[in-house]
């Protein structure tokens, strides 16, 4: 089969696009030729090498996609099944082996590039806005980055539960995405903005902030009322400070930090966040932007696009 691999680390100039061993299926496992993969952020971290890989090269990243079973060794599923997953390795090649327990049914309302397009992000966004902190109707959120994938289904769980949206954006020409997700206010990060948030907020602050920024870490405390709570769950900007816990005591403040897959832990927990999640899409009250697609076999062309940050929707590979 047909994969996309690095053998090194580096820029996407490492990508090769090579024949590999098409893999074998054990006991309770599948066999799905993949229709339509999700390439995320972590994919391009794991090509510079700034994540732990396990295996010897050539890599094949990529954790999330969807497609049709074609071989099986599960009680549970069958040849021709339409399936999705969101943290299986070795994605990015035509097939890939799905354990039973990792296996997410699709519908046939639900196609292949939505489901590949949504599932990583948006489970995300559920449990930031369930678990990590769980939004009532008439608080104040505020979303670092929220032009991105994540943010922007954030910005409408939230508002589906009542609550007023803050976005923020380094980029002034993404402003009018953060609008698009029926945030209330969009903002661009800049000298003042955490001022604006006061005025926004009559002096009081927001009840939580999400940041996956990293090195924004203090302005979001800055931010928030007493009592409030930051959840930190990424530094795309880099890490960030140590938090002294005499603060914290001092204003009553909550940090919280969030991964996927502290919740991810059982086919159960699969099920039951993916169907809130697609039955929050069918019920309009989340809408996924039209995905920018790439043939696998230009995976170069992905990768560049998505690091120089000209995508404001889901970048997807197509074996």
């Amino acid at each position: 089969m047909k994969a996309l691999t690095f053998s090194s680390f580096g820029g996407p100039e490492v990508l090769e696009y090579i024949e590999v061993s098409k893999p074998e299926i054990k006991a309770n496992e599948v066999l799905v030729e993949n229709k339509a993969i999700g390439l995320n952020f972590a994919d391009i971290y794991r090509r510079k090498g700034n994540y732990h890989l396990k295996g010897e090269p050539p890599f094949i990243a990529g954790y999330e996609g969807a497609g049709v079973v074609v071989e099986s060794k599960s009680d549970k599923y069958k040849v021709g099944d339409r399936i999705a997953y969101t943290d299986v390795p070795f994605a990015n090649a035509e097939y890939i082996v799905v354990p039973e327990d990792h296996v997410i049914p699709i519908s046939k309302k639900v196609d292949f590039s939505l489901a590949a397009s949504v599932l990583l992000q948006g489970l995300t966004a559920h449990y930031l806005a369930n678990d990590s902190y769980a939004v009532s109707k008439g608080e104040t959120v505020l979303i670092h980055a929220m032009p991105g994938g994540v943010g922007q289904i954030l910005s409408q769980i939230c508002k589906s539960k009542g609550a007023k949206v803050i976005g923020l954006t380094r980029s002034e020409n993404k402003l009018q995405t953060i609008l698009e997700t029926n945030a209330d206010h969009a903002l661009q990060l800049d000298d003042n903005w955490g001022n604006k948030v006061k005025e926004i907020t009559d002096g009081k602050g927001v009840d939580v902030v999400y940041d996956s920024v990293g090195v924004t870490i203090m302005d979001s405390f800055e931010v928030t009322k007493d009592t409030g709570t930051v959840v930190f769950y990424g530094m795309s900007g880099g890490d960030p400070v140590a938090i002294d816990p005499r603060m914290l005591m001092d204003t009553s403040k909550t940090l919280t930090g969030g991964d996927l897959w502290s919740y991810l832990v059982n086919h159960h927990e699969r099920m039951t966040r993916a169907n809130a999640l697609f039955e929050l899409i069918e019920q309009g009250k989340v809408k996924i932007k039209e995905p920018v697609s790439f043939k696998l076999s230009e995976g170069k062309k992905a990768h560049e696009y998505l690091e120089g940050g000209k995508s404001s929707s889901k970048v997807l590979l197509i074996p």
